[in-house]
């Protein structure tokens, strides 16, 4: 048992799911799409992926504005197929890993994503699952384009900790952005800043230490 802690919130890109971004990025330079780096540094860019990480714009505004600057004959498809090419795998361990800590935590997961990112996850999971439902291996799920909010914004952990009623001092916080573990210091929860080792890897007993 963790001590002292009955809850426990999981970042998922990159915690519970793998993500490799350039794979992204190779994807869209093979629809001719110049310096496509850029759709995650240029301002105007990073805009759009904000709105679409909080729920303000539609899938479809976001791919008819990557669409723009394709090549003529890109489809939709090929833009979502691109864009979901940084998704990996969920492996096995993590399954088994949440399925265990649930037995004795209630399990949260607060998650920076998009809907685009959510189909497809969602589908995988399952399948690496067969069958059981996303939402089934976390008391809730709280995902940024849906509460139009996302981390570090100190409102979105405040949301969370208001509607499950958790006591921060008995909530472990675990991400692998040093920014939002920083944010989530500021209101007192308990901290893991997983850097490059794997969540799986992670002696329970040690997560907050």
């Amino acid at each position: 048992m963790l001590t002292g802690v009955k809850n426990i919130i999981f970042d998922f890109g990159g915690v519970i799911i793998n993500i490799d971004p350039q794979k992204t990025i190779q994807a869209l330079r093979s629809l001719k799409l110049y310096q496509p780096e850029k759709i995650f540094s240029n301002p105007n860019s990073s805009s759009m992926l904000n709105k679409l990480e909080i729920g303000a714009i539609s899938d479809n505004e976001f791919i008819m504005y990557i669409k723009q600057f394709c090549s003529p004959d890109t489809s939709s498809l090929d833009i979502i197929r691109a864009w979901n090419a940084m998704l990996l795998d969920i492996p096995q361990p993590r399954i088994k890993m949440l399925q265990l800590l649930k037995k004795e935590y209630k399990i949260f997961l607060l998650s920076n994503t998009n809907h685009i990112h959510y189909l497809s996850y969602v589908v995988d999971f399952e399948k690496s699952t067969h069958g059981i439902k996303f939402n089934e291996f976390f008391d809730k799920a709280y995902f940024s384009f849906e509460i139009k909010m996302r981390k570090p914004n100190i409102e979105i952990y405040k949301h969370v900790i208001n509607e499950q009623q958790l006591n921060p001092k008995e909530t472990l916080f675990i991400d692998d952005s040093l920014e939002n573990i920083e944010t989530a210091k500021m209101l007192n929860l308990k901290t893991h800043w997983l850097k490059e080792e794997l969540v799986d890897s992670l002696p329970i007993t040690s997560l907050h230490q």
